[in-house]
């Protein structure tokens, strides 16, 4: 689990690095417009945001919460991969003692 836990960090970590880091050169909507007039851009869209969808899948299986999986979804279309370090931050936060691949990835029982 330190792996997961080094890569998360990581990822995490990047990800508010690299969107500081654009956002001060242009305005998000500014970024999007540039993206949406070049095909490969929209490609890299679709492929992002299917992305995000495959892993909202699992999300959604593990969390006993629409509410909550819903928030999550909100929150991967917004911030992407930065979410879905997060979400994997909690997960492994909430881990007990001992407890390892099978108790990150299943939903719990209680």
């Amino acid at each position: 689990m330190r792996g997961l836990w080094i890569f998360s960090i990581t990822v995490f970590a990047a990800m508010v690095v690299v969107t500081t880091w654009a956002s001060l050169d242009a305005n998000v909507l500014v970024g999007f417009q540039r993206l949406l007039a070049d095909r490969w851009g929209v490609a890299t869209l679709f492929d992002a945001y299917f992305g995000f969808l495959w892993f909202w899948l699992w999300l959604a299986y593990k969390e006993a919460s629409l509410g909550r999986s819903l928030l999550w979804l909100l929150l991967l279309f917004a911030l992407g991969n930065l979410a879905m370090a997060a979400y994997v931050l909690v997960q492994l936060f909430r881990l007990k003692s001992g407890e390892g691949a099978e108790a990150l990835l299943l939903r719990r029982t209680s």
